[in-house]
């Protein structure tokens, strides 16, 4: 790990597109890949197992220092891996989502995991998503960009994600639940859901995922990587 490899963050609410550009755009630049928020999910995941409840701190502070979480980048999606185990399945849900959002405002929390998520930076560089990287995480990302679309897009588009996983939902509770994220992700104290003020803004709503990442590259040309 270096401070000097070269970070891109792609930061946006749920349903944008920023994990699945952010994978399209590690392929193609052979570079490393960061889903903070499954970090989070994984916290939320291990915390719950452990019947470990939001304000027992020091109980959570001792699962962020020992979290020990993995990415399995393939060719379409990151698999998640905890301590050996394949947890992708069950943090992808809705649940695993809302679990996460709570854990995610707790500060300590996210005092944890913020160096783990900084030991993800390393040769020939990392692309990295999730909500707060372009502002608190990666403050000296080469790149900013922060993804935006409708909700109703937004829920759409996380419907037919879950359901191609094979979950059972419904899409007006989950316009819903994204709406109750999107409030406590930007209402939060600590490190709320904003786009750096040197963050380039996409709106996704009526564009394809390759017609962002060509939007991207063009940036990053701009900025001679």
């Amino acid at each position: 790990m270096s401070d000097h490899d070269p970070v891109i963050t792609i930061d946006g609410p749920s349903g944008t597109g920023k994990g699945t550009v952010g994978l399209l755009l590690a392929h193609k630049l052979g570079w490393h890949v960061l889903d903070s928020g499954a970090f989070y999910r994984a916290f939320a995941h291990i915390a719950h197992e452990q019947h470990i409840l939001p304000e027992q701190i020091d109980q959570l502070r001792h699962v962020g220092d020992q979290l020990d979480v993995r990415f399995e980048v393939r060719t379409d999606e990151i698999r998640i891996w905890v301590e050996g185990r394949d947890i992708t399945a069950a943090i992808r849900s809705e649940e695993g989502g809302r679990s996460a959002s709570i854990y995610a405002a707790i500060p300590e929390v996210r005092q944890a995991l913020l160096a783990r998520q900084r030991e993800s930076r390393r040769a020939p560089g990392l692309v990295a998503d999730g909500r707060d990287l372009g502002s608190v995480v990666f403050p000296d990302a080469v790149l900013k960009v922060f993804l935006t679309a409708t909700p109703k897009v937004r829920a759409k588009r996380r419907y037919k994600q879950l359901k191609d996983k094979g979950f059972d939902v419904n899409l007006s509770r989950l316009e819903n639940e994204i709406a109750a994220r999107d409030y406590q992700d930007t209402h939060r104290a600590i490190s709320p859901l904003m786009p750096a003020s040197d963050a380039v803004e996409i709106d996704t709503s009526e564009i394809t995922r390759e017609q962002v990442l060509d939007e991207i590259m063009s940036l990053l040309r701009v900025r001679r990587y």
